[in-house]
C-alpha cells in the first residue's frame, strides 16, 4: 500500500510530469483522423482506377472527395466530443464509436452530394470501396491512438488533469490505493489532510476544520490545479459542505471522490429527472432499441434457418426414431428472461428424459446417450429445435445457455449473482460456449467460470458481438470442445 511519503513524493513531482501535450491532444487526434481518412479515400480511388481503367484517375476529383469525407468525419467527431483526452484513456468502446461515426459520415456525404446535385461527380464504386476499407482501417487506427495515449498517460508523458486531494488521511490514502490516479493520467499536485478529528483538537472540531480548510485553499490557489478531489465518506455531509464552500471561490472543478460501493460498477451515472437527481449504479442489460433490434433479428434469422434446415430436421427425427425408443423431442423446464419458466425443445439424445428435482448431468461416455445422440451432441445439432423457442419469444439466438431448473436452484445457492444470467433472454449459443465452456459442470469452479463469461456478455452486448458468436458457433473448433 502506498505510504504518505510516497504520495508526497508523487505530488512534488507532479509539475515535472505535467506537460503541454494534454492541451494539444484534441488537435493531434483530429489531424490523425483527417490524415487516415484522406489516405483511405486516396488509396481506394487509386486502386479502383488502376484495376478498372489502368490509370490513377482524376487527381482533382479524388482530392475533393477525400477532403469532403475527411471534413465530415472530423466535424462529426467534434460534435460528439470525441477529441477530449478522457475518451482516449482506454481502448474500450473506441472501435464501436469509430464505426458509428464512419457510418454517419458516409450517410451525411451522400445527403450533401444529393442536395448539391453532385452525386454523378464522384465514382460510386470509389465511395463504396472507401466505405468498406474504412471500417477496419479507421477502427484499428482509433484503437491504436487510444493505446498510445493510454500508455503515455500511465507513464506520465501526458497528463489528463492536475489534481489537488483533500480529506482525512485514511480516506485519502484509501482512495489513492484503490484508484491509483496516475494510471488515468492524473498528476497529483498537492495533498491536504484534515485533522479536525484528532484527539488534541476535539474540543473545537469545527474551528479546527475551518483552519485546515483555509490553509488548504491557500495552497490550492498557489498550485493552480485543474480539479479538487474531496476524499471523504459521503455520510460526512457537514465536512463535505465545508470543503465545497472553501474551494468554491477557486477556479477549479470540484469532485467528490467515489465511495467503495462504486468500485463494483463500470459506469455509474447521474440521472436527472426534473429537479430530482440520483446516482444510477446499474441499468437494464439492453436498451429498448437494443431489445427491438435483437428480437427482430432473432425472428428473421431463426425463421430463415428453420425453413432452410427443415429437410435436415426431418432426417434427424427419423434417425432418432430408428435408433431408440422414445419421443423425438425432449422437453425440459428452464428459466428464461427474469426467471420466467418455459419448456425448451431439444432433439432427444438420451434414453432418459429427466425433468424432476434431481437431474444427473450427461458425462463423457455416458451410457444413457444414444448412438445418434452422441453425433447430434458432438455437432450441436440437438439444439436446432430451439429455433422454435426463439420464434416463440422464450429464447434468443445468442445469450447465456439455460440450465435445468434443478441445476439453477443448486448453483444459485453457491455462486454469487448466478441469477443475473436471467437479465437477458437465454440463447441457443453464447459467449461461454464459443470459448469452450460447455458440457459437464461437475465442479462449482467450472460453473463459476461459465457464469463469469455470461456476465461479461451481458455487460458488453452489441449486435456485432452476437453476429461474431453465431459465426464462431458454426466455424470455430473451440465451440465444439467438451461436447458430451
Amino acid at each position: 500500500m502506498m505510504s504518505v511519503n510516497d504520495l508526497n513524493y508523487a505530488a512534488a513531482a507532479a509539475d515535472e510530469r505535467a506537460n503541454a501535450w494534454r492541451h494539444w491532444i484534441g488537435l493531434v487526434t483530429a489531424l490523425t483522423d483527417a490524415v487516415v481518412v484522406l489516405t483511405i479515400v486516396s488509396l481506394a480511388s487509386v486502386v479502383y482506377h488502376l484495376q478498372a481503367y489502368g490509370h490513377f484517375g482524376d487527381v482533382r476529383i479524388t482530392r475533393e472527395l477525400a477532403v469532403m469525407i475527411a471534413a465530415i468525419f472530423v466535424f462529426t467527431n467534434v460534435m460528439r466530443g470525441r477529441y477530449q483526452l478522457s475518451h482516449y484513456l482506454s481502448a474500450k468502446g473506441q472501435m464501436a464509436s469509430a464505426f458509428t461515426v464512419w457510418n454517419i459520415t458516409m450517410v451525411a456525404f451522400i445527403a450533401v452530394a444529393f442536395l448539391a446535385k453532385i452525386v454523378d461527380h464522384y465514382s460510386r464504386a470509389v465511395v463504396l470501396v472507401t466505405y468498406l476499407a474504412g471500417i477496419p482501417l479507421i477502427t484499428l487506427a482509433r484503437a491504436g491512438i487510444a493505446r498510445i495515449i493510454s500508455v503515455a498517460s500511465k507513464t506520465g508523458r501526458i497528463t489528463t488533469e492536475r489534481v489537488f486531494l483533500i480529506g482525512r488521511e485514511p480516506d485519502v490514502m484509501s482512495f489513492v490505493s484503490r484508484h491509483q490516479p496516475w494510471n488515468m493520467g492524473f498528476a497529483i499536485v498537492d495533498v491536504a489532510f484534515l485533522h479536525s478529528n484528532d484527539a488534541r483538537r476535539i474540543n473545537d472540531p469545527m474551528a479546527a476544520l475551518k483552519a485546515d480548510l483555509v490553509t488548504a485553499a491557500g495552497r490550492c490557489r498557489q498550485m493552480r490545479p485543474d480539479a479538487v478531489f474531496i476524499a471523504l465518506p459521503w455520510s460526512d455531509q457537514e465536512t463535505i459542505d465545508a470543503c465545497i464552500d472553501a474551494f468554491m471561490n477557486l477556479p477549479v472543478a470540484i469532485h467528490l471522490a467515489p465511495e467503495r460501493i462504486m468500485d463494483r460498477f463500470d459506469s455509474p451515472h447521474i440521472v436527472r429527472i426534473g429537479s430530482f437527481a440520483s446516482l444510477r449504479l446499474t441499468r437494464p442489460a439492453l436498451s429498448t432499441a437494443a431489445i427491438i433490434a435483437k428480437r427482430g433479428f432473432d425472428i428473421v434469422a431463426a425463421s430463415t434457418i428453420l425453413l432452410l434446415a427443415l429437410p435436415v430436421l426431418l432426417i434427424i427425427a427419423g434417425l432418432i426414431k430408428l435408433d431408440s425408443r422414445g419421443p423425438v423431442f425432449f422437453l425440459q423446464r428452464r428459466y428464461g428472461f427474469n426467471q420466467q419458466p418455459f419448456r425448451i425443445f431439444k432433439f432427444r439424445t438420451m434414453t432418459t428424459t429427466d425433468d424432476g428435482d434431481v437431474i444427473r448431468q450427461a458425462t463423457r461416455n455416458d451410457p444413457r446417450i444414444t448412438r445418434i445422440g452422441r453425433l447430434l451432441r458432438r455437432f450441436n445439432l440437438d439444439e436446432l429445435p430451439q429455433l422454435m423457442n426463439v420464434i416463440a419469444g422464450h429464447m434468443s439466438l445468442v445469450g447465456p445457455r439455460p440450465h435445468a431448473l434443478a441445476h439453477d436452484h443448486a448453483f444459485q445457492r453457491k455462486i454469487a449473482l448466478y441469477a443475473r444470467r436471467h437479465n437477458v433472454k437465454p440463447g441457443i449459443t453464447g459467449w461461454a460456449q464459443v470459448n469452450g465452456l460447455r458440457g459437464e459442470t461437475d465442479t462449482d469452479e467450472k460453473m463459476a467460470r461459465r457464469v463469469a463469461f455470461d456476465h461479461w456478455y451481458i455487460d458488453n452486448w452489441s449486435f456485432w458481438l452476437d453476429l461474431g458468436i453465431l459465426l464462431r458457433t458454426v466455424f470455430s473448433a473451440r465451440a465444439y470442445l467438451n461436447a458430451q
